[in-house]
């Protein structure tokens, strides 16, 4: 089952469970959905989310990634959607789509 992100109210749905999600979540979540099958870097995701010029990001954008996989992933610690890339960033699994 893949998550469904809805727009107006900021909330992912993820089977019969749905979460509401920061603005920054949100925007992640979705930029990753949008280029499921991508390794996007960290940069590239602060500079799209933020709108502004990445500087030392990969900190934030792993806080955000690990509150997204406790809100979307069966098992957090193990995730299946949201697979990182030491050092290249993270891909939202195009199979999940």
């Amino acid at each position: 089952m893949n998550p469904v992100l809805n727009d107006e109210t900021r909330t992912v749905s993820f089977g019969e469970k749905t979460n509401t999600l920061t603005n920054k979540e949100y925007g992640i979540l979705s930029y990753l959905m949008e280029n499921a099958g991508e390794i996007c870097s960290s940069e590239q995701i602060y500079q799209t989310v933020w709108d502004a010029e990445p500087f030392d990001c990969r900190l934030i954008i792993s806080v955000h990634i690990r509150h997204i996989r406790e809100k979307i992933e069966k098992d957090p610690s193990h995730p299946s959607l949201i697979k990182a890339f030491w050092g290249r960033g993270y891909r939202f699994e195009k199979d999940a789509m």
